[in-house]
């Protein structure tokens, strides 16, 4: 399976800190790789620098386009989606607004799309997004990266505050957009839904990759488990 995304040698920074050191790793069309790890370790940091808002030195590849350097929107034009661990929804703006304001010109059908996708934001389409429940602004942030039809979808912590059958709800939309083709990497706290879901899984500790096999093999592997994700 050849790479959507490579990632070679990254380096990241805030401010004078240091923090990714040398990080490499892969996602292809079609799969779902996710990022575990202890907070503070460095996984949200690989987002932000994928995306090009710190600081960083290192290769990373979409498709072979070299994204380093580019500005942030330049980035998301190439075919990446973001999707902050905080939502980031409009909450004076209609689900409606929300997503127009992620959609492409070009891509005039990818409204309609989104409510046969997710027919409970179309059910409150006029309703301000600051009204939703957390579950509902997770699905309209989703929904609103994937408006600007996007290659490759990066979700920080989606599951993080919702309820159990919100968190299956996103866990089935994650894997509904890996049959359509995009490749997912997926920061998550919740180690059983990174396993279940995930066709290969990196666990990072202080920057760097510490750990990265299939989930048979983490589950397989007490000790790195025990060393870089067990409170």
């Amino acid at each position: 399976m050849s790479a959507l995304l490579e990632i070679r040698d990254l380096h990241a920074f805030y401010d004078q800190s240091h923090v990714l050191h040398g990080v490499d790793l892969d996602v292809a069309s079609g799969e779902i790789v996710s990022l575990l790890g202890r907070n503070g370790a460095g996984r949200s940091t690989t987002l932000k620098a994928v995306m090009g808002m710190l600081r960083s030195s290192g290769s990373v590849r979409l498709d072979g386009v070299e994204l380093a350097g580019l500005k942030t929107f330049q980035v998301a034009r190439q075919g990446v989606a973001y999707v902050p661990e905080e939502r980031a929804v409009f909450p004076t703006l209609t689900v409606q607004q929300n997503l127009l304001l992620g959609q492409k010109k070009s891509e005039p059908a990818a409204l309609d799309e989104a409510w046969r996708l997710m027919p409970q934001l179309a059910e409150r389409r006029h309703v301000a997004a600051g009204l939703l429940s957390g579950g509902e602004q997770q699905m309209l942030s989703l929904c609103r990266g994937l408006m600007g039809k996007p290659r490759l979808i990066m979700v920080d912590e989606p599951t993080e505050g919702l309820a159990p059958e919100m968190i299956k709800a996103v866990a089935q939309h994650l894997l509904r957009l890996k049959e359509q083709g995009l490749g997912v990497l997926l920061v998550e706290q919740k180690l059983n839904i990174a396993l279940e879901i995930s066709d290969r899984v990196l666990v990072m500790g202080h920057g760097r990759i510490v750990f990265a096999g299939t989930p048979a093999e983490l589950r397989a592997s007490p000790a790195v488990r025990q060393k870089w994700l067990e409170v």
